[in-house]
This record gives structure tokens, C-alpha cells and sequence, in this order.
């Protein structure tokens, strides 16, 4: 009789008049003023409601119902796929949509759809997961703004390897203590690749000089960002480089010369295929020739494989010195061993140690400077 005498005044009243029956039945319902029997009536004019023509109407339906836990999901997802505005206060507040229903919407929904999500006060592991792999920019954007967003290790990198080119993206990335320091290498080498592609950086130093500095510029950053890195995202970092082609022979070298020695092991271990407490005995405390065979097994060539092996082998002497602040660097005294040899083959290595420790050269000049300015002062 209930849902009767209701569905006959509906067909008559105003649309500010539903508007109002409509807030007051679900404030109702959310409230638990009505009994088992009338709860049913009012269940099914509030489905009833659902197909107003009126926004007005299910709107104030979706406001009433919005944070009550024990609406039906049905009313609830029809709401939250209703159009924006109305969508919006669905989805943004209801404790009734579960992470399969949100991931399901996201899939499923378009740009309008995901972004609603993405706002919501509490986004789970889960289904910041399912925008992380398939929204658009700007639902990305509004996910790595949201404080109450969870994003796994696994979603940053995601969104890194997906719109690191975004600036706006990467600047958000960046922000967060909990990126993993293999994302932040991904974002580094994006960055590096727009700043060799700008017109401007071209036309002032030359396109070659351009790569040079951004490939250096990458090499230190992924260097610097291995130090501080834990050993599985070691590992990453030295996976990604190898598949994107950046673990090159410099690098390597560039590592070993400035004591990045974990980096340097992971970097054998992934190349050679080799256990890593193999690799890591071999080079800490390993032979001439034992050096030379794993480094080969790693894939460099026979003609500077021999060069390597000298570099680790002064790293081991670095390690076991007790330093005076006198001994010559490793770069340095590899750099000094090549320039007595007729150079063939060995001249890129020759030229990248030298460069390497003139380098260091150049940063003990500063750090002297500093500490007399401060002991001036």
C-alpha cells in the first residue's frame, strides 16, 4: 500500500517535491527508522527513483544514501554510474563499493569514471593497481595527489615506465620517500632523453656533446641512486638497465672507479648468470685471470676484459689500504697504467678513466677550497 499510495503521488509531484521524498526515504533508510516491512517498501522507491528524469531527484538520493553501509549495492553501483555529478558523490564517499567493483568500474568505465575513483577518500593497493596500468594522464595525476591513495612499489614503477615522460607525473613521483630507487632511475633516464631531444640544449652544445652529458648525467644518477638502494631494488635497477641497454661498459667502469662496488656485482650477477656469492668472492679477493674469466662470461670482449680485471684488481687494494689520503684513486691509477700502453682498442677506456679521475681531481680542489673559506671565516 505503501509503495502504491507512492508511485501515484510520483507520477504528479514536482521535481522539487521527488527531490525531497527522495532525500528524506533514504535519509530513512540510512537512519534505520523504518521496520522490516516498510524498509522493503522503501527499497523499492528508492529503485523506483533510479530512473527519475529529474538529476535533481537522484541526486539527493545518492546524498542521503552515500555514507550508510547497509544500502543495497545495486542502488549504490546505479548511482555510481550515473552521470558525473551524481556519480561523484556515489563513489567518492560510499562504503558499500568493494575493491572488485571499483577495479570493475575502472576497467570498464571511461577517463570521467576512473578520475571519480581515483578522488576517493581511501583508494586500496588493489585498485590504485588497475589506474596505474590503464588510466590516462590525468586520472594518474589526481591518483598520485590523493593522500589517501595506497600505491604499491609495484604501481609507482608502473606509472614511472607508463608517464615518466609527463613532467607533471614525474615531479609528483618524485616527491614520495616511498618511490623505488629503480623508478627514479627510469624517471632520470626520461628526463635525460627530453633534455638530449630540446632544440635549445641541441642548438647551445651540439647534439653529440648533448648525449654525452644527459648519458654521464644518467650513468651518476643511477649510481648514486644504487648506494642507498636496497639489495632487491639493486637488482631492478640493474635488470632495467640491462634491458633498456644502459649497462654498458662505461658504466660498469664508472662504478668500479667510484667504488660502487655492490652496483658493479649486481651488475656481474645479471650479466653472467653467475651465483651472486660466486661473483662477489671472485671479486673481492679473486685472481688476475679468475677476474678476467667472469668478466668475459659476462659479456665483455677480450680486449677490455684485461682492463677491467686491473680495476678490480686495484679495488681490492683500495679495500684491504689503510688510507693516508695520499694513494692515487682507482681511476687514477688505472688511467696512469694506460697511458703507457699503445692505446688501439683501449683508447675509449683510456679516455673515459682519465676523464673519470680528473673528475675527482676536480672535486678535491673544491672540497680543499671549501674548507679553507670555512676555516677563513
Amino acid at each position: 500500500m505503501i509503495i502504491q499510495a507512492f508511485l501515484r503521488w510520483v507520477e504528479t509531484a514536482k521535481a522539487s517535491e521527488r527531490a525531497s521524498a527522495a532525500s528524506a526515504l533514504g535519509r530513512a533508510f540510512a537512519q534505520a527508522d523504518v521496520n522490516g516491512i516498510d524498509r522493503q517498501a522503501v527499497e523499492m522507491a528508492m529503485t523506483f527513483l533510479l530512473d527519475d528524469p529529474s538529476p535533481k531527484v537522484r541526486r539527493s538520493l545518492a546524498e542521503a544514501l552515500a555514507d550508510c553501509p547497509i544500502v543495497p549495492r545495486s542502488i549504490i553501483k546505479a548511482l555510481a554510474q550515473d552521470q558525473p555529478e551524481i556519480a561523484y558523490i556515489a563513489i567518492s564517499r560510499s562504503p558499500v563499493l568493494n575493491d572488485d567493483d571499483l577495479v570493475d568500474m575502472a576497467a570498464d568505465g571511461g577517463a570521467e569514471m576512473r578520475a571519480l575513483i581515483a578522488s576517493r577518500s581511501g583508494v586500496s593497493c588493489a585498485v590504485a593497481a588497475a589506474i596505474a596500468e590503464i588510466g590516462g594522464e590525468e586520472e594518474v595525476l589526481i591518483l598520485l595527489e590523493n593522500p589517501g591513495a595506497r600505491l604499491s612499489p609495484g604501481s609507482l614503477r608502473r606509472i614511472a615506465d607508463r608517464l615518466g615522460d609527463s613532467v607533471a607525473a614525474r615531479g609528483l613521483l618524485l616527491e614520495r620517500h616511498d618511490l623505488p630507487s629503480d623508478a627514479r632511475q627510469t624517471l632520470a633516464e626520461k628526463a635525460g632523453a627530453a633534455l638530449a631531444a630540446s632544440d635549445l640544449v641541441r642548438a647551445v652544445i651540439g647534439e653529440d656533446r648533448a648525449q654525452r652529458v644527459v648519458r654521464e648525467t644518467c650513468d651518476a644518477a643511477a649510481l648514486t641512486l644504487s648506494s642507498a638502494s636496497a639489495r632487491e631494488e639493486l637488482q631492478r635497477m640493474v635488470a632495467a638497465l640491462r634491458k633498456t641497454g644502459r649497462l654498458t661498459p662505461a658504466l660498469l667502469l664508472t662504478a668500479l672507479c667510484s667504488g660502487r662496488t655492490e652496483f658493479f656485482s649486481a651488475a656481474i650477477v645479471d650479466l653472467s648468470g653467475v651465483p651472486e656469492k660466486r661473483v662477489r668472492s671472485i671479486l673481492s679477493g679473486g685472481r688476475f685471470h679468475s677476474i678476467r674469466a667472469l668478466l668475459e662470461t659476462a659479456g665483455l670482449g677480450r680486449e677490455v676484459s684485461g682492463m677491467f680485471s686491473e680495476a678490480v684488481l686495484f679495488c681490492q687494494c683500495e679495500a684491504d689500504a689503510d688510507h693516508d689520503g695520499a694513494s692515487l684513486s682507482v681511476a687514477a691509477r688505472l688511467s696512469d697504467r694506460l697511458r703507457r700502453r699503445s692505446l688501439g682498442a683501449y683508447h675509449a677506456v683510456a679516455e673515459l678513466a682519465e676523464r673519470l679521475a680528473f673528475a675527482e681531481q676536480r672535486q678535491r680542489a673544491r672540497n680543499y677550497a671549501l674548507l679553507l673559506s670555512r676555516q677563513a671565516a
